[in-house]
């Protein structure tokens, strides 16, 4: 998650959550989190091929939801933007004849895989309707 798109996701979702059944353009969309409009309809775009949002074109068009907020959690969203290892990965590689070289992209591995476990788990259990209502 090493970058903006999970955050900028949530906005979109949480403001297709307010616009209920109402298609919202990706110029409103635009304005509320303050990006370009070609930006988030390439967050659109991702997030319709994962199912989490339906779009209609044309004069009264727009996206929304594509199933109630509730249903909808947060691990599936991180899910559809994930990209990158949620660590990283070392970029160099270790020597081999080193003792702590030899393994440590193993346990690093590991460690990282451990935490993003916990990670999903903990966005697993908030759905989108939870998260909407912090602006209550």
């Amino acid at each position: 998650m090493n970058s903006g798109r999970f955050a900028i996701s949530v906005h979109i979702l949480t403001l297709l959550a307010f616009s209920g059944d109402e298609w919202t353009p990706s110029e409103y969309l635009a304005g509320s989190i303050n990006i370009n409009p070609v930006l988030v309809r390439k967050e659109l775009s991702n997030l319709r091929e994962r199912g989490l949002v339906l779009s209609k074109e044309g004069k009264s068009g727009g996206s929304r939801l594509a199933k109630p907020a509730d249903k909808l959690f947060m691990s599936e969203v991180y899910g559809a933007v994930k990209q990158k290892d949620l660590l990283g990965k070392g970029i160099n590689s270790p020597n081999p004849d080193c003792p702590v070289g030899r393994k440590i992209n193993d346990h690093l591995d590991n460690l990282y895989g451990d935490a993003e476990k916990t990670l999903l788990a903990s966005l697993g259990k908030m759905s989108l309707a939870e998260f909407c209502k912090k602006f209550e």
